[in-house]
């Protein structure tokens, strides 16, 4: 059975960080890209970063050069460094892992930025 599991969300002031991890189970991350999406209330999930199996990043233009992705296969997990969090963040955050059509969701943590 696979799962992700993310987890590192809360509540941060603005220009604050957090950093958010996704630990997998019942696969191996490191043949599968992985990926992060957010949801914002009354909004739909939208692309906030990847990393290919080779370790290269892509971004959303709202969150470059603030936000960082990285795997460490041996852990079989990802990670999201989130910095000069704004209140726009505030979201519900999955982790995905992807190969080919084949595709798994985490449940999703909660990050809310406000003062």
């Amino acid at each position: 059975q696979v799962q992700l599991v993310e987890s590192g969300g809360g509540l941060v002031q603005p220009g604050g960080s957090l950093s958010l991890s996704c630990a997998a189970s019942g696969i191996f991350i490191s043949q599968y890209a992985m990926g992060w999406y957010r949801q914002a209330p009354k909004k739909q999930r939208e692309f906030v970063a990847t990393i290919t199996v080779g370790g290269s990043p892509t971004y959303a233009d709202s969150v470059k050069g603030r936000f960082t992705i990285s795997r460490d296969n041996a852990k079989n997990t990802v990670y999201l460094q989130m910095s000069s969090l704004e209140p726009e963040d505030t979201a519900v955050y999955y982790c995905k892992a992807g190969l080919g059509q084949r595709a798994y969701w985490g449940q999703g943590t909660q990050v809310m930025v406000s003062s």
